[in-house]
């Protein structure tokens, strides 16, 4: 006797008030991995906004994403990233969570980061390259970071040339990390393949300007740059110290020192 058919043949489509009244899903609506062409992706984790409505409305989901890269390419450093990442640096530690800084490329200055809403008490900085021996996996502590769960947002200045794969398991850590994730690299590598779902190029703009290029995301290509105004690198109180030692400077208080100010943002 043959065996019985394994195909079954689908039961006749409903027809009739029933079938009109059946809800068609979008894509979206399927899974929050999915989106149309045309239209920016959705997260189903709440994102983090940026502080700026203009780059908000251009980030899928509305925000910096949680459980994935942010990938920021930048010719050097102190052109406001530190700026355009406080707001919601801020909002972190504000819900009583850890900021990591690995291998940042200056000194962390504390009244700086204060001026811009950061607790430096909440703020840990790591320095790989005086803490581990030579030759050591540099990338090691910040994949360990991001897959801890004990760390509320990690900020990460990448050795050159860093690898399209280690970049993978930094994506792999990096979704199971319940925060956002920024890792600054250099401009050469636009042209490298990166798992990092959200990619932008930062290029200086002026006094207190930023011109943010959007290389990769979730949805529709953006053809023109945004422009972002950041937050002045001094508050009022402290630019007005820093007009009175430029006076001093010019003789008008002799035997007092012009102080030095430095933007490390």
């Amino acid at each position: 006797m043959d065996a019985p058919p394994l195909f079954i043949p689908d039961a006749p489509l409903a027809s009739g008030p029933a079938a009109r009244a059946r809800p068609v899903l979008a894509p979206e609506d399927l899974h929050p991995q999915l989106w149309r062409a045309h239209q920016l992706g959705r997260n189903a984790e709440h994102p983090f906004p940026s502080g700026f409505e203009q780059l908000d409305a251009e980030l899928p989901g509305g925000g910096w994403p949680r459980r994935a890269l942010t990938e920021l390419l930048l010719s050097h450093a102190g052109i406001g990233e530190i700026r355009l990442l406080a707001a919601c640096l801020a909002s972190v530690q504000r819900a009583g969570r850890l900021v990591m800084m690995f291998d940042p490329p200056a000194a962390v200055s504390a009244p700086a980061l204060g001026e811009l809403g950061l607790d430096a008490t909440q703020l840990l900085v790591i320095q790989t390259h005086l803490q581990l021996h030579p030759g050591a996996d540099r990338l090691w502590a910040l994949e360990q970071a991001l897959k801890s769960g004990h760390v509320g947002a990690v900020v990460a200045w990448l050795p050159p040339r860093v690898r399209a794969e280690r970049v993978r398991r930094l994506q792999l850590a990096a979704h199971g990390h319940d925060g956002p994730a920024f890792i600054f690299r250099e401009p050469a590598m636009q042209s490298q393949a990166s798992a990092a779902p959200l990619r932008l190029a930062l290029h200086p703009a002026g006094a207190d300007q930023l011109a943010l290029r959007v290389l990769k995301r979730r949805g529709p290509p953006l053809l023109a740059p945004l422009h972002l105004a950041l937050p002045p690198v001094l508050s009022e109180l402290a630019a007005r110290r820093a007009q009175f030692g430029a006076d001093t400077a010019e003789g008008l208080l002799p035997g007092l020192h012009a102080a030095t100010f430095i933007n490390l943002a």
